[in-house]
């Protein structure tokens, strides 16, 4: 019996997450007012062992200090000169689109300002939170314990679930109408008129009433911009009726989009826009693993044999002329179970061998 072994994988490989079928308003549109938030601050990073900063910096000394002084424990600037265990931060926190309500919890980002050499085995100490501007008020406090996602970068690391509103953010009014903006990759004025038709064949449909004689839902307004007219009848119940036109769904197909493949780390989505294509290619994946039995067994009732393939293989020609489509593959990568991380690692290493005819917009 020979052990498993790590296999290649000799194919050209497909990278989008997503089918056509399954993109919606909501992840190619935003409410204008809807625009993601960041809160910021500075802090002390506490338990470092001797990889803080140095006490002789007033930077550090001054609000270690004053944290003394706010516990009750009033202390000289000259008392906290050895320290070497503290590290002064800077702290931000990304509030995504629609904001957030008192008592939601977002994760936060850290980073040295001063000489600390490593953040790793440390907590934020309490850190106020503030809108962008400077006279914002303190939107949030942040604390935990922190996590070095790359130890080739330990002065830089984030607290998960670390910061926890105090009030609310709110974005996006809506009343009578709204406004969608499509988002940069899917502008153009073809793409917005098919988004605009959807949408407003998509309402009356749910309402079971045709379109003639009815008034428009969406008007397009210029090529990232549609203007949408809630109805009389459904402005009683807007949350609903914004949730009807957010959910609908979108052929990406009928957008008249060049060719561009969309994806956003982390959510884990890609979109493929346009006839996406790409020259062969062979990549290999760490993730795949074929078991031989040498010799093979007798199959019997009890123990029968089985193969389970761990590879599929696209060949769209010899010549690096011939291109597959990157559409065709989708079912290749449903196939092998690839996790969208590991599709998203293949599409940058397509695009940096020239492989992959497309534009590639990283959101």
């Amino acid at each position: 019996m020979r052990p498993p072994v790590r296999a290649f994988l000799a194919a050209i490989l497909a990278l989008a997450a997503q089918s056509a079928a399954d993109t919606t308003v909501h992840e190619i549109a935003r409410i204008q007012g809807q625009s993601e938030t960041v809160l910021r601050g500075t802090a002390l990073v506490v338990g470092l062992g001797k990889s803080g900063d140095s006490g002789k910096e007033l930077a550090l000394a001054r609000p270690l200090r004053q944290v003394y002084a706010n516990n009750g424990n009033p202390v000289m600037i000259e008392d906290v000169a050895k320290a070497t265990s503290v590290a002064l931060v800077s702290v931000m926190c990304r509030i995504p689109e629609g904001g957030g309500r008192t008592g939601d919890r977002f994760d936060v980002s850290v980073q040295t300002t001063l000489s600390a050499k490593s953040l790793a085995g440390g907590t934020l100490y309490l850190a106020a939170l503030q809108g962008p501007y400077p006279d914002d008020p303190v939107f949030a406090i942040a604390e935990g314990e922190l996590i070095i996602d790359d130890d080739r970068y330990p002065t830089r690391a984030r607290v998960r679930g670390g910061a926890r509103l105090i009030r609310d953010i709110v974005t996006g009014d809506v009343r009578d109408s709204f406004t969608l903006i499509l988002r940069p990759p899917y502008a153009g004025w073809a793409a917005a008129s098919e988004v605009a038709g959807t949408i407003t064949q998509s309402i009356y449909g749910k309402t079971g009433k045709g379109l003639a004689g009815l008034p428009q839902v969406a008007t397009v307004i210029d090529d990232r911009t549609i203007r949408i007219d809630i109805p009389p009848v459904e402005r009683a119940n807007t949350a609903a009726f914004v949730g009807d036109v957010l959910s609908t769904p979108i052929n990406i197909s009928l957008l008249k989009l060049p060719a561009q493949v969309i994806y956003n780390q982390a959510a884990g989505r890609i979109v493929v826009t346009g006839d996406v294509e790409i020259s062969p290619v062979a990549i290999t994946s760490q993730d795949l693993t074929i078991t031989t039995t040498t010799p093979p067994p007798t199959p019997t009732p009890d123990n029968p044999a089985f193969e389970t393939a761990t590879w599929v293989g696209v060949a769209p020609g010899a010549k690096d002329s011939d291109r597959a489509r990157l559409q065709d593959l989708l079912n290749a990568f449903n196939q092998l179970k690839v996790p969208v991380s590991d599709q998203i690692g293949i599409l940058e290493m397509l695009e940096k061998t020239g492989k992959l005819h497309a534009r590639v917009v990283r959101e």
